[in-house]
């Protein structure tokens, strides 16, 4: 049998995931750095206090030995194509010290649970084309090539 390189490399405990609130804000910043979108401590505030003001919106965050080591944030929204509500994961990170000891998974786990209580029909993600190590290891949790997306910026975003 082969080990592939997204394969858990470690035991790690069942992490402690929780909703985002304003005190993870130093956290988030470090995470969302860490996955290429910087981020400083104000920056996450207002974007935490975004998600948490909106309904159709989560942020989940993962302590593992009480250090926040992950998060996946997610989006609900009605997909007009299918006529049924899709749950779009927006952000997923998991620390580089925690890599590989199954955490993504778990944060993966969580945001189907929190689909389908939400009634969606469906949860996609959207990944860079450079991250082939994620598109494995998405691959490897379940999730299969979808459509080719197109961006046009509207500015710095």
């Amino acid at each position: 049998m082969t080990v592939l390189h997204f394969a858990p490399r470690g035991d790690l405990p069942d992490a402690d995931l929780r909703s985002a609130s304003l005190i993870d804000a130093d956290d988030v910043a470090a995470l969302l750095s860490e996955l290429g979108y910087p981020c400083e401590r104000l920056d996450a505030v207002q974007r935490i206090a975004a998600i948490t003001e909106n309904d159709r919106q989560a942020l989940v965050v993962a302590r593992v030995g009480g250090i926040v080591s992950g998060l996946i944030a997610l989006d609900f929204m009605y997909y007009l194509p299918l006529g049924t509500t899709t749950c779009r994961i927006t952000a997923l990170v998991v620390s580089s010290s925690a890599r590989g000891q199954g955490l993504g998974r778990q944060l993966l786990r969580e945001a189907e649970r929190r689909a389908r209580t939400g009634g969606a029909a469906r949860l996609e993600l959207a990944s860079g084309s450079q991250r082939s190590d994620a598109h494995a290891f998405y691959k490897a949790c379940g999730f299969s090539d979808g459509t080719v997306r197109f961006i046009k910026r509207l500015g710095d975003a």
